[in-house]
């Protein structure tokens, strides 16, 4: 790890941290450190401490996320000097190099660059995903897209997710109170879509089938989330699926509102399309969301 000037701390067991927080010696200015379940906690000048610790620095290499126990890194492959630095500065099992998704079942191209890899649980708004970021895709930008779907759902709104992957979208929803038929077409994914929600206890708001979700559309829908950069080429699918009021959230790789609406048009239906930027996907290409409602 990492370590420049000490520090002065009182050692504290970690479940003691809620009642010492307002306490006249803690520093506020410093970041207490946690490990196995022991505090140690910076002291302000002029009260007694227990040791001098070492403060650790910032990371400062390059960008990665956490998985669970797993660093996974995009783009260009770290180099030996920046593996060791994520090695020192979170100790995760193993550290995964992972391209692009590709074909409809959205694979990710993956290296494993240092350590082991396999199945982990990653905890994200209070839910628990379980996945193994070597087999099925896993997009750390969508936070807010799914904080935003979760405050869109009204209590048993009836919800498809066509592309339901392990679970992205769907358990939000289904938290916030919607009732989702979630399908997916990997099987690898479908497997922890299916351990996700019950994981999750969300068992009695989700029904989830394997296989292409063009085909397993059942009724009207008062909500329908396709997160697919090829949403196009489901719209047509949604025929008599949809009714004044509905809304369809459409990903996509660029601006495509013109054509959506023809596409919706061609389907039989007329909608109003606001569009927002997600994450920047490439240099000059971004992950966008078009949120298209249906009018009569």
């Amino acid at each position: 790890m990492f370590w420049s000037d000490k520090m002065r701390v009182r050692v504290l067991s970690r479940c003691e941290l809620p009642r010492i927080a307002r306490e006249p010696w803690v520093d506020p200015e410093r970041r207490c450190h946690v490990r196995d379940g022991i505090a140690y906690v910076p002291v302000r000048q002029g009260f007694e401490s227990d040791m001098d610790l070492k403060e650790r620095e910032p990371y400062r290499s390059r960008g990665y996320f956490m998985l669970g126990d797993i660093a996974v890194v995009h783009g260009k492959r770290p180099s030996n000097r920046e593996l060791d630095a994520i090695v020192r500065w979170k100790k995760p099992r193993g550290i995964v190099w992972t391209g692009p998704p590709e074909g409809v079942m959205r694979v990710p191209r993956t290296s494993v660059l240092y350590g082991s890899a396999g199945e982990t649980v990653h905890r994200e708004g209070g839910l628990l995903y379980h996945l193994d970021p070597g087999a099925v895709m896993f997009a750390m930008g969508n936070r807010e897209e799914k904080e935003r779907l979760a405050s869109l759902v009204s209590p048993r709104e009836r919800v498809a997710d066509m592309c339901a992957g392990i679970g992205y979208f769907t358990l939000p929803m289904a938290r916030a109170g919607a009732n989702v038929e979630a399908s997916e077409i990997n099987p690898a994914s479908f497997r922890f879509l299916l351990r996700n929600i019950t994981s999750n206890n969300l068992e009695s708001c989700i029904s989830a089938r394997c296989g292409d979700s063009r085909t397993h559309l059942d009724g009207l829908y008062d909500r329908v989330v396709i997160g697919h950069f090829e949403s196009p080429s489901f719209i047509s699918s949604l025929a008599g699926h949809l009714a004044p009021g509905s809304t369809v959230h459409c990903h996509t790789l660029s601006d495509l509102t013109g054509n959506l609406e023809e596409d919706f048009s061609r389907a039989g239906y007329r909608v109003r399309t606001t569009m927002h930027r997600v994450k920047k996907f490439r240099p000059h290409v971004w992950h966008e969301v078009h949120d298209c409602e249906v009018f009569a």
